[in-house]
């Protein structure tokens, strides 16, 4: 498995991945700043360890920190989320890269550059929460953390951080990616209780995760009313003749053999819309109220009919 791509530089496709990951990182780091950090919520991932230093160090540095040619100082509540996801990102990424092999590229450092620097930005000029409500905030941010991941995942990028720790704990463990990424996310909320002592915040923090795992789900895969269709009936001439001639659809019809009596089977294999399986649906149980029909969520369905088989 690599994230790395080869995209001509300044090529339509170049500026089509730099794009996304642009507009990711920006959806991104407002879903922190206007709805996550407001309410302390700490949904895993190296800007959730920022928002705990953000806390914990906003007690001891009123003053900020003074740069030379800034007229003002710089974190007078506390270092910076986007600071503390930058200084974690830089060495997990080279660790990930000794360890892993070059998985990452110059995308997913982009990216994660970006993402700190717009969340830092955005805190900068915003204080305050945007909605009071913790429950709407933890939907909102969700929804815009995960947007932004998914079109920074769309550009074949990743997000680094805590991805990197689990893909290195997966090399040497049995445990499945998906499994050890929320492991670790898992870990990190917890450190969020430890630290603000409320109970709240790491179930409010796991609905944001939940959340985000969703959105980012339904940005890569689109959201689709498509339905991959088995049917087994003794009537598959009529079905066929009613798929073909009425819904304009096509299929395959696939030899099979029963489990119980070995009897031979003719499987139909097809996909149509949410509306054509009403359709479909009523036919066959008018027809065979004894056929077997199996009905599946397609998330994408690409070729004649439906979406042209393109990279996106």
């Amino acid at each position: 498995m690599t994230f790395v791509t080869k995209e001509k530089f300044l090529s339509k496709e170049w500026f089509y991945s730099y794009s996304l990951i642009a507009i990711g990182s920006f959806i991104l780091a407002a879903g922190f700043v206007y709805f996550i950090d407001p309410h302390k919520i700490v949904p895993g991932g190296v800007y959730g360890v920022g928002i705990v230093v953000k806390n914990i160090t906003s007690e001891i540095m009123h003053e900020g920190i003074r740069i030379p040619f800034f007229s003002e100082p710089i974190f007078k509540d506390g270092l910076g989320i986007g600071f503390v996801g930058l200084i974690l990102n830089i060495p997990l990424t080279i660790l990930g890269i000794k360890v892993l092999g070059p998985r990452f590229g110059v995308k997913t450092i982009v990216g994660f550059l970006l993402t700190s620097i717009f969340i830092d930005f955005l805190d900068a000029e915003f204080t305050g929460a945007l909605v009071d409500d913790v429950l709407l905030s933890c939907v909102f941010g969700g929804v815009l953390i995960g947007f932004g991941l998914g079109l920074i995942f769309k550009s074949r990028a990743t997000s680094g951080g805590s991805d990197i720790i689990a893909m290195i704990l997966a090399k040497y463990t049995r445990m499945s990616l998906g499994l050890l990424i929320i492991a670790v996310d898992s870990v990190i909320v917890l450190i969020g209780l430890l630290v603000f002592k409320d109970w709240k915040i790491p179930l409010y923090s796991w609905i944001v995760i939940y959340i985000t795992g969703k959105v980012i789900d339904a940005t890569l895969q689109g959201v689709s009313y498509d339905k991959a269709l088995f049917i087994i009936s003794d009537k598959y001439e009529e079905i066929r003749d009613k798929i073909i001639n009425d819904l304009k659809r096509s299929g395959t019809l696939i030899n099979g053999n029963g489990m119980y009596k070995g009897l031979e089977k003719k499987i139909i294999f097809t996909n149509v819309n949410r509306r054509e399986q009403g359709i479909l649906q009523d036919f066959i149980k008018e027809i065979d109220p004894d056929a077997f029909m199996t009905v599946i969520d397609a998330h994408e369905v690409l070729g004649n009919g439906f979406k042209p088989i393109q990279e996106d």
